[in-house]
This record gives C-alpha cells, sequence and structure tokens, in this order.
C-alpha cells in the first residue's frame, strides 16, 4: 500500500479504553500516514500496555515515545511533532477518530496547494459505538481569515488539522487548554495560509464543551482562551483595543456556554 509523507502523531494519557478506535481509524486510512506516532504522556496506569499490544499489532508502523510525567497534551505533541521523520504532520486526539478518506484528501489538497501550510476540515459528533463511515460528498475549500480564527475555534481541535512540518512554532509548553487555537493563531499570524475543507472528515465523541475531560473545565479553558489574546498581543498579532474587544466578546461566549449547560443539565432524563 502506498503511504502518504505524513506523521500522525496522538497524545495519549489515561486512553486505554478509547485508543484502539483512534488507531484503527488510521489505520484505515485509504491513504495511510508513512508513520504514526504515539506519545503516552506519563499515563501512570495501563495505557503503556494497550499501546505496546497496538504496536504489536500493527507492526512497525506505529513509533511509541513515553514521557516519565504527565505535562499535557500540548508538550505530548510537541514531543511527536520533535520525532516526526515526514514533510507533514496531523494529529488526532485519543479519544477521536478519523473518516477513512482524511488522509487522502487533507493531504491531497496540500500536495496540490504547496503554499498553504495549515489545513482544517470539519468534525461531527457521533455516538460511542457508531462508526465513522459517512458519505464524504462534495470537496470545497475555503481561506480562513486571522479576524475569523481570532473569534471562534470551532472547527480547529487538533484532530482537524495537517500542517507543514518544517514550522517554527510549537504548542505552548506546559499549556493543558487551549493550546491549539494559539498555535493556529500565531501560524495564520506570522503570515501562513490556513484552509478549510468541507467534508467532515474527524469525529468526536462528546460535546465540545460542559462534558468530561478537559473540555469540562469551563472557567480554566476561559481563561486560558483570555490569556491566548494577551499573548498575541505582545507578540504583535493583535493591537490593543482589538484585545479588549475579543476579552469581552469571549467572556460572553463564556456566559453563554454556561447557561447551555445549565439548561442540559436541568433537562429531564428520559
Amino acid at each position: 500500500m502506498d503511504a502518504a509523507p505524513v506523521s500522525a502523531v496522538i497524545p495519549c494519557y489515561r486512553c486505554a479504553a478509547t485508543i484502539g478506535r483512534a488507531v484503527a481509524s488510521v489505520a484505515a486510512q485509504t491513504l495511510r500516514p508513512a508513520e504514526l506516532i504515539l506519545v503516552d504522556d506519563g499515563s501512570g496506569d495501563g495505557t503503556p500496555d494497550t499501546l505496546h499490544a497496538l504496536a504489536a499489532q500493527y507492526g512497525n508502523w506505529i513509533r511509541i515515545i513515553a514521557l516519565p510525567v504527565n505535562g499535557g497534551a500540548a508538550d505530548a505533541r510537541n514531543a511527536g511533532w520533535a520525532a516526526a521523520t515526514q514533510p507533514y504532520l496531523a494529529f488526532l486526539d485519543a479519544d477521536d477518530a478519523w473518516h477513512a478518506r482524511k488522509i487522502e484528501l487533507q493531504y491531497g489538497y496540500l500536495k496540490e496547494h504547496p503554499e498553504v501550510a495549515l489545513c482544517a476540515h470539519r468534525h461531527d459528533i457521533l455516538a460511542a459505538s457508531e462508526v465513522p463511515d459517512r458519505p464524504v460528498g462534495e470537496v470545497a475549500s475555503e481561506r480562513i481569515s486571522k479576524g475569523s480564527l481570532l473569534l471562534s475555534n470551532n472547527f480547529f481541535a487538533p484532530s482537524m488539522m495537517m500542517l507543514k512540518r518544517e514550522l517554527p512554532q510549537r504548542f505552548l509548553p506546559g499549556r493543558r487548554h487551549v493550546d491549539d487555537h494559539l498555535l493556529w493563531l500565531q501560524i495564520v499570524c506570522a503570515g501562513h495560509t490556513l484552509v478549510r475543507l468541507s467534508p467532515k472528515l474527524a469525529y468526536t465523541y462528546k460535546r465540545p464543551f460542559g462534558e468530561s475531560g478537559l473540555s469540562g473545565q469551563l472557567w480554566i479553558m476561559e481563561r486560558s482562551e483570555l490569556a491566548n489574546y494577551w499573548i498575541l498581543r505582545r507578540e504583535g498579532c493583535i493591537g490593543l483595543g482589538t484585545t479588549f474587544a475579543l476579552n469581552a466578546w469571549s467572556l460572553a461566549k463564556f456566559a453563554r456556554r454556561l447557561a447551555l449547560v445549565g439548561l442540559r443539565r436541568a433537562a429531564p432524563i428520559e
């Protein structure tokens, strides 16, 4: 089978229950990435055993990196980035999955458009038992402006991204929340192009906020988003007035999230 010159990276932290599904979705690609790097982020449980079992199942196509302590997904992704050997990187969260044509379509677009450094696509939320094999449909592309990315990160989680390995930017070390949004903005602010493809090629199994995991820590996520705008301000990406306006916008979105979570929890169980 031909392989795409792509390194796929999955940060792994206590993910024994879901990592098999994620790896299977990478292995099932119509155009496989050349390598899959599993980064154990100091799990301290049975996750490493599960990763080695998967490596035995799929062969030397899988590489495992073990970090001595848990540093968060940003550090794990950076470690995978540093170990990658291919010119393109694709990230996948351990509790997400890819459509079988994700690499084929996303790498195909980047190969035809070498001026694009960062390529996203849409995603969908599935039931836990659902297999991500929905029809792709028509493939269209749109350039995402810095302004629209500043206002929203709804469709730009790591599992939806492919980028050039040579980019000098990295996930903010030690950051455990909203590190992905900051990185995409830093890349765009450096003058690189971000394009989004129309198909839903990544799948999550929980809502983007208000549930388990990092997405459940709403106020911590909000503080990280506010901090991101001040980092971008210091780096000269946005002006002071824009920074204040974005902080107000972010807080308004946060209030809306709190209201939605409250309504969801108050809804009667059927």
